[in-house]
């Protein structure tokens, strides 16, 4: 199943374009994101796409400290970009209090994962990295099983306004080392289909 796309007024401020997103009654155990002031809603990830991110998480949890956490369903703003995005994994600071009970400003994140599905993969490789460089978010970590040359991870950094410099890439099944905070590798070969 793809992606839908909800039409909405192109004239709508971002605080009104946020407001619909909160108080929408969405399909239960979708996932609706703002990507470029569009309103998208995808269907749950798959078993394997699932199975991908938790085996991410499962290393993360070794490297990160015990004030930070991984999150898998934290919305993360960007409203220069005017994107309302939930990236597979979300690396911040745990915070008592925040401004909004449904997302964090993304400039607080350290870290965001994000894996490929069929139908979202031009968002992953395109519009979310942009909207990620420009909140400054430090790292940004793309498993595309569907890349044209066969699946790959790529680690992305250095962000300067919308675009990352990629700092390394491997084929599934090789190792992807994290520089500082995270200082770690991850294995590739634990994916499914690796």
């Amino acid at each position: 199943m793809s992606a839908l796309t909800v039409s909405q007024d192109p004239e709508q401020s971002w605080d009104d374009l946020v407001r619909f997103w909160e108080e929408m009654e969405w399909p239960e155990g979708s996932k609706v994101e703002i990507i470029e002031g569009i309103v998208t809603v995808s269907p749950a990830p798959a078993y394997r796409h699932n199975l991908i991110a938790e085996s991410i998480q499962r290393r993360l949890y070794s490297a990160i400290p015990r004030d930070w956490g991984i999150f898998q369903t934290l919305a993360i703003a960007v409203p220069s970009r005017l994107g309302m995005l939930i990236p597979d994994l979300v690396v911040a600071p745990r915070r008592d209090h925040t401004e909004s009970e449904t997302h964090i400003p993304a400039g607080l994140a350290e870290l965001v994962v994000e894996v490929t599905s069929k139908s979202n993969a031009r968002h992953d490789r395109v519009s979310k990295p942009a909207a990620y460089a420009a909140a400054g978010i430090p790292l940004y970590l793309l498993v595309d099983a569907w890349a044209p040359g066969g699946p790959t991870v790529t680690l992305y950094g250095e962000p300067k306004d919308d675009v990352y410099r990629p700092l390394r890439s491997v084929k599934f099944g090789e190792p992807i080392a994290l520089p500082a905070p995270f200082d770690l590798v991850i294995d590739t070969a634990e994916f499914p289909g690796a």
